[in-house]
């Protein structure tokens, strides 16, 4: 392409809301309590992580002054003393619609076979009582998954569903489901669940819904468990061509499992989170 058609080219993107982001680490830091951090998610104004401790567990932090501070407040994801989502995967919530959270369990020790749970749940309950008992609405085996899930919920034709995508290396895809059929549902293949899907590149961790550039972030890993990668789709064009359209990749070099991504309450900074030990919570610069 010559120089003058690559201006020409870019600068259609720009117009058309394409430009390519950058997000750049600025600050990297250790938060504990959470054993393998597994994702992060921003809600009403709180910013909550969530991993697999001893049992799975979420805690809520406030954002102030550039820093997360613990608001002292976490629920532990047991039921009846048992730990019930042992591998919180992900956490879908939007206004008044019903919160989804995934579980991903392993089923050998190789890690070749897993069995992706989502849970319905009351929300306000496991705040307010710390934990999951009395607090599941329903369980849904994610059965239309190939591999894991991770609920985040996008707009899709005039209405907010929960969208999921696989880990793995292969047939990976971004599907949509109905949020009031899967409250019903004992598993995502019953009819009627899945309302649209779409084909996407592998090692998918977590997802990230962008609402006012309707952009969906795939978080994934470079290679099975290991570096971190950022891939920003234009999600209109990845639903009607039925496969992801990358408006822009941002591969990093740092060697750890990148868990989950979350654009923070103040809109130029977000979190990346890891599942190391220590060094696992980063400030990023989004321009």
């Amino acid at each position: 392409m010559s120089t003058v058609l690559r201006i020409i080219f870019l600068g259609l993107l720009a117009h058309a809301g394409y430009s390519q982001r950058s997000v750049t680490v600025t600050r990297s830091f250790t938060t504990d309590s959470l054993g393998a951090c597994q994702g992060v998610s921003c809600l009403n104004q709180k910013v909550y992580l969530y991993g697999d401790r001893e049992v799975g567990v979420i805690r809520e932090y406030a954002w102030k002054k550039d820093s997360l501070h613990y608001t002292k407040r976490e629920v532990r994801l047991t039921q009846n003393g048992k730990d019930l989502i042992n591998h919180p995967t992900g956490i879908a919530c939007h206004s008044d619609l019903p919160v989804f959270i995934g579980n991903s369990i392993r089923l050998n020790q190789e890690g070749t076979l897993w069995k992706a749970v989502i849970y319905a749940i009351y929300w306000k309950g496991l705040w307010k009582t710390g934990t999951l008992d009395g607090n599941v609405i329903q369980t849904i085996e994610d059965d239309a998954c190939i591999q894991g899930t991770r609920p985040e919920y996008v707009e899709y034709a005039g209405n907010w569903v929960v969208a999921t995508a696989d880990y793995g290396n292969r047939n990976n895809e971004v599907r949509l489901y109905d949020p009031q059929r899967l409250t019903k549902a004992r598993r995502t293949s019953e009819p009627g669940v899945v309302l649209k899907k779409f084909k996407c590149s592998p090692w998918v961790q977590n997802l990230h819904w962008i609402p006012e550039k309707r952009q969906l972030v795939l978080i994934q890993n470079q290679i099975e468990g290991r570096k971190w990668r950022l891939t920003f789709l234009d999600f209109d064009r990845s639903i009607a061509q039925g496969s992801e359209v990358v408006l822009n990749v941002i591969d990093y070099t740092y060697a750890d499992e990148l868990e989950g991504f979350s654009i923070l309450p103040q809109k130029n900074k977000g979190l990346l989170v890891t599942s190391s030990r220590a060094l696992n919570t980063h400030i990023v610069a989004i321009e």
